[in-house]
């Protein structure tokens, strides 16, 4: 724009003044893509004072089905890195977790001070909260393939717990115990080791605070590799943001994603500052299944001067972050026994995306996966499909 206007005008701060009036654009601000680097510095979790005094915890799921378990519910030591490998199945709810969690974890361990996790249905509802709360732990949340995977989680808990770690220098079991796991491949340590009263104290208490040095300076390293792509960014309660839509978009996602679609929605105004790096957004309506509060990667600035600026919202945004179904129509040869136009109805990928690229043999009235159904045709070749 610059080039173009100096052609016929000139006055003094004339590119100084185009650069703020396309900063200050808001179609500019929506569609435009970012190239700097993400924003907010790495922050690093505190260093625990003491074994499985904080922990976190996460589910593997996805695996195939074993003695009627087809998860793993894992939880680690943040100090020590020792974890646990519990099989469950991915529809237990906070009342069966919290009942193996005293089972497995506080019955060996006690009571952890904090746990760390994502935003899983389970650990965000009332009763999970109220069950750490009942026990005074502090939750904070995140800002979600072998057929006897169950026969081997005890093996592969010890294998995991008796593996060098790099982050706090030694094996979790010699962090956790403070002497190195007897193996069937040390048959030297077979030999009873006397260590007792104040000479086991020592050394356990020396260990975690080699563990703590360790944890200290891998975080330092951690974080020096990790702000070498990131840069400092900070809002103020009032200023006025755009959201990243990149959440919203992809297979099974509530936003169409096409080529020239915005990347941004807003602006919304920040109502609060959650810690160093994540604000509170006033959302409308149609967003209350949103998660309010947005990590400062994700937004943008706004810098329109507009105080009235009214958010823009892709109009095929639903409240729930579903699609609708939504037709789709094939056209080509179909054979002798075809039709010239076949409806078909897909209702768990969005409109746009081509879900299906050839298919054989497709009889009637024959349910595919992804929800997919197709009448009156006895076999494709090489088809596509579009949404008119």
């Amino acid at each position: 724009m610059y080039h173009d206007l100096k052609r016929y005008y000139h006055w003094v701060g004339m590119k100084r003044d185009v650069a703020d009036w396309v900063a200050k654009c808001n179609t500019c601000a929506l569609v435009k893509a970012e190239h700097q680097v993400p924003g907010g510095l790495l922050q690093s979790l505190p260093i625990p004072e003491w074994k499985w005094d904080r922990i976190t915890m996460d589910f593997v799921v996805g695996l195939p089905v074993s003695r009627t378990f087809d998860a793993i519910w894992v939880i680690v030591d943040r100090l020590t890195k020792s974890a646990h490998f519990l099989a469950i199945k991915k529809t237990d709810g906070a009342a069966v977790l919290a009942r193996k969690f005293v089972r497995e974890i506080v019955r060996l361990h006690g009571v952890p001070a904090s746990i760390v996790s994502d935003r899983d249905p389970r650990f965000t509802s009332e009763f999970w909260r109220a069950f750490q709360a009942e026990m005074g732990t502090k939750v904070h949340l995140s800002t979600a393939y072998h057929p006897q995977t169950d026969d081997h989680l005890s093996l592969v808990e010890f294998a995991y717990n008796n593996s060098f770690q790099a982050s706090i220098g030694m094996a979790p079991f010699e962090a956790l115990y403070g002497r190195p796991c007897r193996t069937p491949l040390c048959w030297t340590q077979v030999g009873e080791r006397s260590m007792y009263g104040a000479t086991y104290v020592q050394e356990t208490t020396e260990k975690v605070r080699v563990v703590r040095l360790n944890m200290k300076e891998a975080q330092d390293r951690q974080k020096s590799y990790a702000d070498r792509r990131r840069r400092e960014l900070e809002f103020q309660v009032g200023d006025r943001v755009y959201l990243k839509m990149a959440m919203l978009r992809g297979p099974n996602r509530s936003i169409a994603e096409n080529k020239l679609s915005p990347r941004f929605m807003g602006p919304f105004p920040v109502v609060e500052r959650v810690g160093p790096l994540a604000y509170r957004l006033e959302l409308p309506e149609i967003m209350k299944a949103f998660h309010k509060v947005f990590h400062v990667s994700m937004l943008r600035k706004c810098l329109h001067p507009t105080e009235e600026l009214v958010a823009r919202i892709p109009e095929d945004l639903q409240p729930d972050l579903t699609v609708p179904a939504v037709p789709w129509f094939y056209r080509g040869d179909l054979g002798a026994r075809g039709k010239d136009e076949v409806e078909v109805q897909e209702v768990v990928r969005q409109a746009g995306v081509k879900f299906l690229e050839r298919v054989y043999d497709i009889r009637y009235d024959v349910c595919l996966g992804d929800q997919v159904r197709i009448s009156g045709v006895a076999a494709l070749r090489g088809w596509v499909l579009w949404s008119l």
